[in-house]
């Protein structure tokens, strides 16, 4: 388990948002985002646009930096291509 999860935590301590607030957003059950977030299973990659998704209607600046962690360096070695 991983990244997602990494990077999800480290965005709602930055941002003060709730696990339960984004479980809310996205409509699914706070246990579905503590799992998450504690890494103990891992989004799908159609969840983890639904997360940005949550996070840019909860604070924008958010999604992005979710975003970023989660597949920065990918996004980085596409950049140099």
């Amino acid at each position: 388990m991983g990244k997602a999860g990494i990077a999800l935590r480290q965005v709602l301590e930055t941002y003060n948002i709730s696990q339960n607030k984004l479980a809310i957003t996205m409509g699914v059950k706070a246990s579905v985002v503590f799992r998450w977030y504690h890494e103990q299973t891992d989004p799908s990659g159609e969840t983890i646009l639904n997360i940005a998704k949550a996070l840019q209607s909860i604070e924008p600046a958010a999604a992005g930096e979710f975003i970023r962690l989660y597949a920065g360096d990918f996004l980085l070695d596409q950049k140099k291509s």
